[in-house]
């Protein structure tokens, strides 16, 4: 009954997306209606409901702030190990239960009467954060079961690789989570609940804790069997003795490519409750389990060469090239050093024997140099232009640099970054696009992109162009060249400026592009976030002849919007300085909340100063260093509802401005 319950939810939810969403139908209107007849009568005979089901209309609920919940008793950490034979040794006598060690959040369920009352995260093992609102839009959790008796589990929530994937590609760059268990993190610990339901956040149950009033076995397997009939989706897990435990080890590392959700290892339980509590616990472990972390498969090969990358800003990425070896299921042939500093610290030489592994059984890194002849030979010249290269430090690390700015490989880097999003916003201009324009010479710098409509004839000619994709194009270019001053010079590519600093540089001079031009670099370094190093990037970048040149031409082209800063002179936020961090719930993410302020006059920067006004971060009680440094320097923590409360601007207000 509960598998054929999740198979028309399934069913029944992608007839409604394909309906809804692609207009096109999956299925008949009376067919729909007769399985949605069916998954309702096996809901009431059940009693079982899923979030995710279409009979359900769950609303979407936004809290000011997530309640601190103390937990009945402590969740703590497990040992570790990366030994199977530690594995037997841990069982003897006793039977196992061995499961994957699932990298997500662990959230504390407790259901009353047959509804889910309360989701907690772990926290710190002994406090945690009420999360029920997300944990109520969970793509598998049931809202409702059929069991009555006061019910609490454990599991994780997940977000699935392919989900990671999609949300990831729907961000900008410097908001994209690093991996499934930061973005499922920060999911469930969001304040809108809308946000934790579109991002289908997955529940995996991996522990039974109470169950007042079942007849509950002494078996943990048979417990999780049982949490299955109730309509749950458990951890996948094998009962092990220490005889099978290391077969059973491997079947797991075999099966872990087949995976959509990330696992970090396994987990080892006793599968006897009574026995698992006789054990009880030290200060940090519990005594019943122990966690078996993968070990790193290395592979012994052989440096054939380095390669040399060169990004816009002129910076070269050795890329070392070994003999094709397996790695975790895969041939990988290639590997990043990252820089100068680290090839000398690995005293890397073509034909070096070398260690290679992946880093998280994902990225494939130099683990060591057996020979380590440092015969590596740092070039002189770029490979792509025969320019001159430079050493220079970078965050404490040496980097190679090509000093010829009219590198191919930079020129191509940098023009694809000028038309970018966040920069000149030229819709239909790909990076292969470009690389065709230069080519054929029909654009050698920045400034001809706005010139491309004297070629009418040459790019409708052109393999992948016709009338439609030329008019399509010349239109975006149109469009991008009423452009706001902070884009355009986030646009020039210049080193350590992003968009934010732009928007600071802009403020300060008051959007004023002869003043930023004129700028010495000690009025630079005047702006509240900016350093030597910005002030000196900055000023040099405009005192080159040549950048002043480009951009001159370029201005004949453009239309720079001009700055309001009506509604600001009364306002609270003006003259404020502001720092944002963690995720949002209330504005659509940390960009729109840092132009808001900006709109009214305040100032955003990237980390904690003195200078500092208002951290704000709905966490306000995390030990991030951000939050430290602010209660270092008192510098106030205040979430979004906070800000609203105190500021009086919220996402609506910004909106119908």
């Amino acid at each position: 009954m509960i598998s054929r319950i999740k198979e028309l939810v399934s069913l029944l939810n992608k007839a409604a997306a394909a309906y809804y969403q692609r207009d096109f139908e999956i299925m008949s209107n009376q067919e729909y209606d007769r399985l949605y007849d069916e998954l309702a009568e096996l809901e009431k005979e059940s009693g079982i409901i899923l979030a995710n089901s279409p009979t359900q209309r769950v609303g979407y609920e936004v809290l000011g702030s997530l309640k601190k919940v103390k937990h009945d008793s402590p969740i703590l950490s497990l040992d570790k190990t990366k030994e199977t034979g530690k594995l037997k040794s841990f069982l003897g006598k006793q039977q196992g239960l061995l499961s994957w060690k699932l990298d997500g959040l662990t959230i504390v369920l407790n259901y009353e009467n047959g509804i889910l009352v309360q989701a907690v995260t772990r926290g710190n093992g002994e406090i945690g954060e009420d999360v029920t609102h997300n944990a109520k839009v969970f793509s598998n959790l049931p809202l409702r079961i059929r069991f009555q008796g006061n019910l609490v589990l454990r599991g994780e929530g997940v977000i699935s690789y392919s989900e990671f994937l999609r949300i990831n590609e729907e961000m900008q760059e410097e908001e994209k989570y690093k991996n499934p268990r930061n973005l499922c993190s920060g999911t469930v610990r969001q304040l809108n609940s809308e946000i934790a339901a579109k991002r289908r956040v997955q529940f995996y149950a991996f522990t039974l804790v109470s169950a007042e009033g079942a007849p509950l076995s002494n078996s943990k397997a048979e417990n999780l069997q049982w949490l299955a009939s109730l309509g749950f989706t458990v951890v996948e897990h094998k009962q092990v003795t220490g005889e099978t435990v290391a077969d059973e080890v491997a079947w797991f590392l075999e099966h872990i490519k087949e995976n959509d959700i990330a696992s970090d290892g396994l987990v080892l339980t006793y599968d006897s409750i009574s026995y698992s509590e006789s054990l009880g616990r030290t200060a940090k472990f519990p005594k019943d389990s122990i966690a078996f972390k993968w070990a790193d498969e290395m592979a012994e090969t052989t440096l054939l060469k380095i390669e040399w990358n060169t990004s816009r800003t002129g910076l070269m990425n050795p890329i070392a090239i070994f003999e094709p070896v397996e790695l975790e299921g895969s041939t990988v042939s290639r590997a990043s050093v990252h820089n100068v500093s680290i090839l000398r610290e690995l005293k890397l030489g073509i034909g070096d024997k070398i260690k290679v592994y992946k880093a998280n059984m994902i990225i494939p890194q130099i683990a060591e140099n057996l020979t380590g002849s440092a015969t590596a030979e740092i070039p002189k010249q770029c490979f792509v232009c025969g320019g001159e290269t430079r050493i220079k430090m970078q965050n404490d690390a040496e980097a190679l640099y090509c000093t010829n700015p009219d590198c191919a490989a930079q020129r191509i880097r940098r023009l694809t970054h000028f038309v970018s999003r966040d920069a000149m916003n030229i819709e239909g201009f790909s990076e292969e696009t470009i690389k065709k324009f230069l080519e054929k010479k029909l654009i050698v710098q920045y400034p001809d992109i706005f010139d491309l409509n004297k070629f009418r004839d040459e790019i409708t000619t052109m393999e992948g162009f016709g009338e439609k994709s030329y008019e399509n194009l010349i239109a975006s270019i149109e469009k991008a060249k009423d452009v706001e001053l902070p884009n355009f010079i986030y646009a020039l590519g210049i080193d350590q400026v992003g968009l934010r600093n732009a928007k600071l540089l802009c403020g300060y001079f008051a959007y004023n592009l002869e003043r930023i031009l004129a700028a010495s670099e000690e009025e630079l370094q005047e702006i509240d976030g900016f350093g030597k190093i910005i002030a000196h990037s900055i000023h040099s970048y405009f005192s080159d002849e040549t950048h002043k040149k480009l951009l001159f031409e370029a201005l004949k082209h453009l239309q720079i919007q001009a700055h309001t800063v009506s509604k600001t002179e009364d306002s609270p936020v003006k003259g404020r300085t502001f720092v944002v961090t963690g995720d949002l719930a209330l504005f659509e993410n940390r960009k729109a909340l840092a132009s808001a302020i900006e709109a009214q006059g305040g100032k955003v920067t990237g980390s904690v100063t003195k200078k500092t006004d208002y951290l704000i971060n709905n966490d306000v009680y995390s030990a991030s260093s951000k939050n430290k440094k602010a209660q270092e320097l008192g510098i106030p923590i205040i979430d979004e509802a906070g800000f609203i409360s105190a500021f009086g601007l919220s996402p609506q207000k910004e909106r119908d401005s």
